[in-house]
């Protein structure tokens, strides 16, 4: 099938074309656009990347292999369970703010350690080094949620943390609420599954604020053995 090579310029073309593109990964039918030297000469001087996907670190969910996408098309930025730091806000501001992309992706999947770390943590296994605590603690409130609607299958407890990843992502004041506001932007999260490579868009509905009977930030850092 021949590419027609267009930059995506609004929210829904930009999630059809990374729909479209895993389409293709899942039925072995990839065409690699924009992987030749001539693209690379094309872009080594400017980026427009049309998507920004803001996944989980692991080995097995590289965003342009999974999305048959190639050089130039994707801003990607990762960490364990997609857990959100200031540098992770000010690179996804930074795709959508100067990059000019019509859309943010919070890419989770199934599987996840960083889930299955912090529910050890959370019953009492320590996490090895020194700095793993942290992603337990970021993590930990989206379990907590689960919890209070007696959720306790661990991909579901994943759908629920990229949720609560959207939400975080798009409180009010935060530079990509304003960018959704305005229509220059969609902020959505997707999940995808290891096995069959397939990903899905999950629904937008908000996730739920923590219960009130939820433990404080100091009984969830003993929880987690984080102190």
């Amino acid at each position: 099938m021949a590419y027609q090579d267009h930059r995506p310029a609004t929210p829904s073309e930009a999630l059809d074309e990374l729909l479209a593109g895993n389409e293709r990964f899942v039925a072995g039918t990839r065409i690699h656009p924009h992987q030749n030297a001539e693209h690379r000469a094309v872009v080594a001087a400017a980026q427009r990347p049309f998507a920004v996907v803001f996944g989980c670190s692991d080995s097995r969910l590289a965003a342009e292999i999974i999305f048959d996408r190639g050089l130039g098309d994707l801003f990607v930025v990762r960490t364990a369970g997609h857990i959100v730091g200031v540098e992770v806000a000010a690179s996804l501001e930074y795709g959508v703010a100067v990059l000019g992309t019509p859309l943010v992706v919070v890419l989770g999947h199934d599987s996840c350690g960083a889930i299955q770390a912090t529910r050890a943590a959370m019953a009492g296994t320590r996490l090895p080094g020194r700095e793993l605590g942290t992603i337990a603690e970021r993590v930990t409130p989206s379990i907590w949620q689960a919890s209070a609607r007696q959720i306790t299958d661990a991909d579901e407890i994943g759908a629920i943390h990229v949720r609560r990843t959207v939400e975080m992502l798009t409180r009010p004041g935060t530079e990509l609420a304003d960018a959704v506001a305005a229509g220059r932007c969609d902020v959505v999260g997707m999940f995808y599954r290891l096995a069959d490579g397939r990903v899905s868009v999950l629904d937008a509905e908000p996730a739920e604020a923590l219960p009130p009977t939820a433990p404080s930030q100091g009984a969830q850092r003993a929880a987690s053995g984080l102190s």
